[in-house]
């Protein structure tokens, strides 16, 4: 059988240069579709009674609330020092259709997206239930049709660690958990990359786990503060873990073949020799893992992503053939500069707005004696075409942008088109308008030069 596994040919020695990458390729803006912030469903019915209402432990000083819609909704996570209100509260009735964090092709027009874990924390999202939808974007119309959903579930007790609803039956899992950022369907099983433990987790096409696995980077297991071996220190003092916390697996793409994933951590790690965050020149770098599906095992490989600006995250990474693949980088601001506050501190206003939102294309292949993957480059997306008026919102003057706080979903759809979308982070993120609540966004791009870059 012919290999046509990225690894195999990172054997070979590359001489190619890892600068960062400054050639831009145009997009235009093919489709446009949207689904309604306040999209819920109902739990299912053998889920406990805690779970048919979800963001009861979102109140700032921590203390639980029932009452629903008693806590408004705020742009915290772009706007630290003054939150704008979002127009929306919770507690919610039901649970949430929001926060895609990742996004798979189904090659018919559907997509499988990812839900996040909740509300941004462990700590708060003990009553959101995970889960991951088939949906299927009406480019034509703009609407988005949810095809089915299904909910993580622990009925085997394949997890390591207690769980929230350690006791019931079927034991649906919580943002408490995990917080699960990137999917990818091999075969009959849904492999997820999670921010917490690190983890990876196999679960059936019902969302049945089937094996959670620690990380594993040069002979060592990589932990986060959330994993479930790591105690913090009775007295103040030094502690560090390699990974910092929200920083473990955003993106993860597959080999076309589906022997290999590789996993997107979404921070650099921690470098106990030198007491810092890893960087290389000043600029902080993330790390690509190689798992082997076949084996349930780590490679021992590994890549390095360079980021353009160091504060930047990524935001979703899936492969476009056995070479080369697409990141998604962005800063963490949201909203246009024309709404800027100009340095009034006003809730009314974009008080951090977005400068940084790119897709780059990226070469494996192509990395360096160091490991350092090579930028091929990127399109846009505050900067994107729309010469056909295509734009449901964020169109004007021919031109469309997609300014949202976290972007995180991106994939190929075909030889000349992609789809990106975003995280709305319910009921945190109002990127459109300062004081509205954005909904789940779905667009197609036109990017035949970015996809045929070499």
């Amino acid at each position: 059988m012919k290999k046509t596994t990225i690894s195999l040919a990172l054997l070979a020695s590359f001489n190619a240069s890892s600068a960062l990458a400054d050639q831009a390729y145009p997009a235009t803006l093919a489709g446009h579709a949207v689904l309604p912030a306040k999209t819920f469903l109902a739990a299912p019915k053998d889920a406990p009674d805690s779970l048919k209402i979800s963001g009861k432990y979102t109140n700032p000083d921590g203390k639980r609330m029932d009452r629903p819609e008693s806590l408004a909704g705020n742009s915290f996570l772009s706007d630290k020092n003054v939150p704008r209100p979002t127009g929306i509260a919770l507690p919610f009735k039901g649970q949430p259709v929001q926060g895609f964090s990742g996004i798979k092709s189904n090659g018919d027009g559907s997509f499988w997206v990812l839900q996040d874990n909740g509300y941004g924390a462990k700590n708060n999202s003990a009553d959101a239930m995970l889960m991951f939808h088939r949906v299927k974007p009406d480019w034509n119309k703009g609407g988005v049709k949810l095809q089915s959903t299904h909910f993580l579930h622990d009925p085997e007790r394949k997890v390591p660690f207690p769980i929230v609803n350690e006791g019931t039956k079927q034991r649906y899992l919580t943002g408490a958990d995990f917080d699960i950022e990137s999917i990818q369907p091999i075969g009959d099983a849904f492999w997820f990359g999670d921010e917490l433990g690190p983890y990876l987790i196999k679960a059936d096409r019902q969302g049945k786990v089937l094996a959670v696995f620690e990380t594993r980077l040069d002979g060592k297991t990589l932990k986060s503060p959330d994993h479930y071996a790591v105690t913090t220190p009775a007295t103040p003092g030094n502690f560090a873990t390699p990974v910092r916390r929200s920083r473990g697996y955003e993106g993860m793409a597959v080999s076309k073949d589906g022997q290999f994933l590789y996993p997107l951590l979404e921070g650099p790690l921690w470098n106990a020799d030198d007491k810092k965050w890893e960087q290389k020149d000043g600029r902080d770098y993330l790390r690509i893992l190689e798992f082997s599906v076949a084996r349930g095992e780590w490679t021992g490989r590994s890549w390095k992503y360079p980021l353009e600006q160091n504060g930047n995250n990524i935001g979703d990474f899936n492969m476009i053939d056995g070479a080369t693949g697409l990141i998604i980088e962005r800063d963490n601001g949201e909203g246009l500069a024309e709404r800027a506050c100009n340095g009034l501190v006003r809730p009314d206003c974009q008080n951090v707005p977005a400068k940084f939102k790119r897709v780059y294309k990226i070469s494996l292949q192509d990395a360096d004696s160091e490991g350092f993957v090579r930028k091929v480059g990127y399109i846009d997306l505050m900067n994107i075409a729309d010469s056909k008026q295509l734009a449901l919102r964020g169109g004007k003057g021919g031109k469309f942008t997609f300014p949202f706080v976290t972007i995180e979903d991106v994939d190929v759809v075909d030889g000349e088109h992609i789809v990106v979308a975003n995280d709305n982070n319910l009921p945190y993120s109002a990127a459109r308008q300062p004081n509205l609540q954005d909904d789940n966004e779905f667009i197609l791009l036109h990017v035949p030069e970015l996809l045929k870059a070499r």
